[in-house]
């Protein structure tokens, strides 16, 4: 199998297993290896850059004015507090909001409701606390601390190496082999944790993590990559249809999908666009399942490929891939994308229809997968269907009362464990004033103490 884009921090496992990183080095040149990434003369951008491909420019991220992110926020707050009852009537209108973009002070919350990690969290309780006094097989955490300093490294919640972001990174990721043994660690989890990990503490991004890697992309991080090449050739096929003319090209110059791909997928495009338009995507990614990932795929092959005027510069493999790991910025650019991506006429029934093709062929050239995963969930819907949960499963345990104080509205904390200059504007609160909390704000508070305005600055 081609190894995937040098310097991209992915690797393959070798015949043994294990991954190794694209040169198979243990150490590197990387600026951030020895301690912080973060330069200070540097600001740091509203989602926590400082520097990097995801530092925002400034242009292209879409302005929400503040009266209408505060009207979603409240709508987004009674959604979460009556969940299985807008899942089952009005899934339609969740799907609508995610298109738009969840809250930034909301986000966190909503992925934990739409990936089923609420519930399975709430079914589990103690297990994430059970696996991370494990110590870990040494194989596995060899390879993780040696990742940490690649996730992320001009991000300030990851910059210092050993510094909480890392420390957390390190729990979850050790935790996950620890609940998949047979699974282990692939590379590719590793910033799939630390998008988690910038909007929510680490126990709720580990039940994420395992929703993500179990129901959203079974297979994807297992050993031999069967699913990803399976899913590269389903996008190749759709492709012909999308862009016939991108689909002839990639044809002619035996650019196979697992080249340019890999990364875009098993990654979930966090390590590919600018940072606005990953959170966009995710949004509606963990919302409606993988079709979301495979038609940001076919926007940026149609896009970069899909015209005789665009093709004039790519003459070659080389050319071509060289076009396609350096989109151009207009075609990333938040609102262009989203919209693109709403537009794209792929649903479920044209990848599944796809998948059961590939399936055949794959057996006829190949013989039998040797991972043998569980079918794919499309999305928040399928997740609950399979999985009806309780009211129990679905109630919100605040760990801070907030009373209002003074004029106008109360202050109220934002996301339980989002980084305070990455979450985004705080929300109205929750009725009867309670909002969730982080395990991180109960050493700063009793839960039923009042807190400061000051304060809340402060500790949320």
């Amino acid at each position: 199998m081609a190894k995937t884009e040098q310097g991209n921090g992915l690797g393959v496992r070798d015949s043994t297993g294990k991954l190794t990183d694209n040169h198979g080095k243990r150490g590197g040149s990387d600026p951030e290896v020895n301690g912080s990434a973060i330069d200070e003369e540097n600001p740091v951008d509203k989602y926590g850059f400082s520097g990097g491909a995801q530092q925002a420019s400034g242009a292209g991220a879409e302005e929400v004015p503040i009266d209408v992110l505060r009207q979603r926020e409240a709508k987004w707050l009674e959604m979460l507090n009556n969940w299985d009852k807008w899942m089952a009537k009005k899934h339609r209108k969740v799907k609508d909001r995610c298109q738009k973009g969840i809250p930034p002070s909301l986000r966190g919350r909503a992925w934990l409701y739409l990936t089923g990690g609420k519930v399975k969290r709430e079914q589990n309780q103690h297990k994430f606390q059970e696996l991370d006094e494990q110590p870990g097989d040494p194989k596995w955490v060899d390879i993780i601390e040696r990742d940490l300093h690649r996730q992320f490294p001009f991000h300030e919640m990851f910059a210092a190496r050993g510094g909480h972001g890392q420390q957390d990174l390190f729990r979850v990721l050790k935790a996950y082999t620890l609940h998949r043994p047979e699974e282990g660690y692939c590379q590719a989890q590793a910033p799939i944790a630390a998008v988690l990990l910038m909007h929510m503490p680490a126990e709720d991004a580990f039940w994420v993590l395992v929703q993500m890697c179990e129901k959203y992309l079974p297979g994807y991080y297992s050993a031999g990559l069967e699913a990803i090449q399976l899913d590269g050739e389903i996008l190749y096929a759709l492709l012909r249809r999308v862009s016939p003319t991108a689909h002839r090209h990639l044809k002619k110059h035996k650019v196979e999908p697992i080249m340019y791909m890999t990364e875009w997928f098993m990654c979930a495009f966090s390590r590919s666009l600018p940072w606005a338009s990953v959170l966009r995507v995710w949004d509606m990614f963990l919302c409606e399942g993988v079709k979301i990932l495979f038609r940001v795929g076919l926007v940026l092959l149609k896009c970069m490929l899909g015209s005789q005027e665009k093709l004039k510069t790519c003459q070659g493999p080389y050319e071509t891939m060289e076009r396609l790991r350096a989109i151009q910025p207009q075609y990333v650019q938040e609102t262009f994308l989203v919209h693109e991506v709403i537009e794209l006429a792929v649903q479920e029934k044209d990848i599944e229809k796809e998948h059961l093709a590939q399936l055949r062929r794959w057996k006829e050239t190949h013989g039998d997968l040797q991972c043998k995963s569980p079918p794919r969930m499309h999305g928040a819907k399928a997740i609950m269907a399979a999985d009806p949960p309780s009211r129990q499963d679905l109630r919100q345990n605040p760990t801070i009362i907030v009373s209002g104080g003074g004029g106008g509205s109360p202050p109220v904390g934002q996301n339980a464990g989002a980084n305070p200059k990455t979450a985004g504007p705080q929300p109205p609160a929750d009725p009867g004033g309670q909002v969730d909390g982080s395990p991180l704000l109960k050493h700063k508070v009793e839960s039923k103490e009042s807190m400061s305005s000051g304060e809340l600055d402060t500790y949320l």
